[in-house]
């Protein structure tokens, strides 16, 4: 009998283990995917309607905590596969200005280093639109590169963003630019917390937005082509309005505070991921026959886009950048010997100025003055309900002298080279109302 209590002993205790080890089985966190990566497209959707810049971007993810995504890559129609930006958050720039109109399929695989993810592939209709009611050629493009730099402390934040869609919304409501032809070209094409400093949240184009406008990063090869697109359907009418602006950090030696180091320099700016100088922009801008064009440079060191150094005087022979034509008024936010300032939230001083007393009407009768430092004329003659870009120029340059906010900024000189509607003896006697 004591045997017989001591085996069934032992079946209980085995039975008990057995329970054990079968339960410790089935509550253990394991894997049942192959794992292989994953991918994900969120923008566009499938089947969706797409035109000039289309910023693809999706997600990508590995099962394994051992492999990382190393590699996203994509795939437009019959083209080779090209490396995307990016791996979890990743994004690819397709420029379709000169793709033929049609039925495309755009498809994307990630790699962690030993597998690929099975590929997502969706179908989008390119749809560049051929023509533009008569009465509507204006096209504009607001360019600005932030936040590129690794060190927070020489980012510029959101606000040039904010200040380019703010001045896109007038020009649509007020002065009838198209939407269809307006482009804003932000950073690398993401929008990023904490007003630019923190991480990628989603792309430019992925925003709510109040305004179907063309959306993309600025990079070079993005503002190359965009501005030859603009050149060229621009081109196409005798009457035709362009508005060009960019914003970001210009090159110069803060070292060097009288001159910034540019005497023997052109005046450069940076995009994302590359520079472009002043004679670069006017070898780009060269075809452009546009008699109604105005182009803003924010940026330090500046006075050189607009073939000035400080005090209105002219660059030498050797360092014209071609921009400044008939027809056209190129504007810098400052001169080229001088730095710039702008407000991480609000973006480049000078240009809020200058918007300001453009969209507000309060740089209605601003003349030139002594130096073209600008100067407020009171007589009724001067006042005609119309701002001109002249007269905004004018008034910001005066507010930035007089008034006691900006009393800081009040070094910045910056320049106009005005040629609208042509090329005048001393000064044109035109202006241009946008």
């Amino acid at each position: 009998m004591k045997y017989k209590w001591i085996v069934a002993l032992i079946i209980i205790v085995v039975f008990v283990l057995l329970i054990s080890n079968f339960l410790g089985f089935f509550g253990k966190n394991f894997n049942l995917s192959n794992g292989k990566p994953t991918i994900t497209i969120t923008y566009p959707s499938n089947e969706a309607m797409v035109a000039r810049l289309v910023m693809i971007s999706g997600t990508a993810s590995s099962p394994d905590e051992e492999n990382n995504i190393s590699i996203v890559e994509i795939k437009i129609g019959e083209n080779n596969w090209a490396t995307a930006t990016g791996t979890t958050l990743w994004s690819y720039d397709w420029v379709t200005y000169t793709t033929q109109n049609g039925v495309y399929t755009i498809s994307t695989r990630s790699y962690d280093g030993r597998d690929y993810s099975e590929i997502k592939s969706i179908t989008v209709t390119v749809n560049n639109p051929t023509s533009v009611d008569s009465g509507a050629h204006k096209w504009a493009i607001f360019i600005a590169a932030a936040n590129f730099p690794a060190e927070n402390d020489t980012k510029l934040g959101n606000g040039g963003l904010y200040l380019a869609e703010d001045m896109a919304a007038y020009f649509i409501e007020s002065n009838q630019y198209p939407t269809s032809h307006i482009m804003i070209l932000f950073d690398d094409g993401w929008i990023r917390s904490d007003n630019g400093y923190g991480a990628k949240q989603k792309t430019l184009q992925e925003r709510t937005h109040e305004y179907d406008i063309t959306y993309g990063s600025a990079t070079k090869a993005n503002v190359i082509a965009s501005i030859k697109y603009l050149i060229n359907e621009s081109n196409k009418y005798p009457d035709s309005e362009v508005f060009l602006w960019i914003f970001n950090h210009g090159a110069g030696n803060s070292k060097k505070p009288v001159t910034g180091g540019k005497i023997l320099q052109s005046s450069e700016i940076f995009l994302w991921d590359d520079t472009v100088t002043d004679k670069e922009l006017g070898n780009i801008l060269a075809p452009l026959e546009s008699k109604k064009a105005v182009i803003l440079v924010d940026a330090c060191y500046a006075g050189g886009f607009a073939d000035r150094t400080i005090f209105d005087l002219h660059t030498s022979l050797l360092f014209r950048s071609g921009i400044p034509q008939n027809g056209r008024i190129v504007i810098s936010g400052t001169s080229k010997f001088r730095a710039g300032y702008a407000s991480t939230v609000q973006g480049p001083v000078f240009s809020l100025l200058w918007f300001e007393g453009l969209s507000s009407g309060k740089a209605d009768g601003y003349r030139p003055g002594l130096f073209d430092r600008g100067v407020a004329r009171n007589l009724k003659m001067f006042h005609d309900g119309k701002v001109s870009v002249e007269e905004a120029f004018y008034y910001a340059r005066t507010m930035l002298r007089t008034d006691a906010k900006y009393k800081e900024f009040k070094s910045m000189q910056p320049q106009i080279n005005d040629e609208y509607p042509h090329r005048g003896f001393l000064r044109s006697r035109g202006e241009l109302v946008l």
